[in-house]
């Protein structure tokens, strides 16, 4: 059973920065397809970045994408969200997921329904 546990979140004034972090454990790190989600209040959990086993294909929301970085480090079993020239909207509950792929990312991996480990997620507040 993979576990997940997101940390890094806060309350942060617009155009700062922040880093998230997503500790893993009970599985193989590596052989897992990482993604960030985000949800605001009354609205459907977003896509937000994923990145495939090795690291070496990324992708982003349109909408955070020149922002956003997200990365891996395998050795340590954790992924990365890091965020820069934050906004108001950028505001939510930013959560990690995990699903074990074969190689890159294929077509699905802005959807929520590819994913089968999530964390407990972690509030990024932006203040105007």
């Amino acid at each position: 059973q993979v576990q997940l546990v997101e940390s890094g979140g806060g309350l942060v004034q617009a155009g700062g920065s922040l880093r998230l972090s997503c500790a893993t454990s009970g599985g193989t790190f590596d052989m897992y397809a990482m993604g960030w989600f985000r949800q605001a209040p009354g609205k459907e959990r977003d896509f937000v970045a994923a990145i495939s086993r090795s690291g070496r294909t990324t992708n982003y929301a349109d909408s955070v994408k020149g922002r956003f970085t997200i990365s891996r480090d395998n050795a340590k079993n954790t992924v990365y969200l890091e965020m820069n020239s934050l906004k108001p909207e950028d505001t939510a509950v930013y959560y990690c997921a995990a699903v074990r792929a074969l190689g890159g990312l294929g077509n699905s991996y802005y959807s929520v329904q590819w994913y089968d480990y999530w964390g407990q997620g972690t509030q990024v507040t932006v203040s105007s």
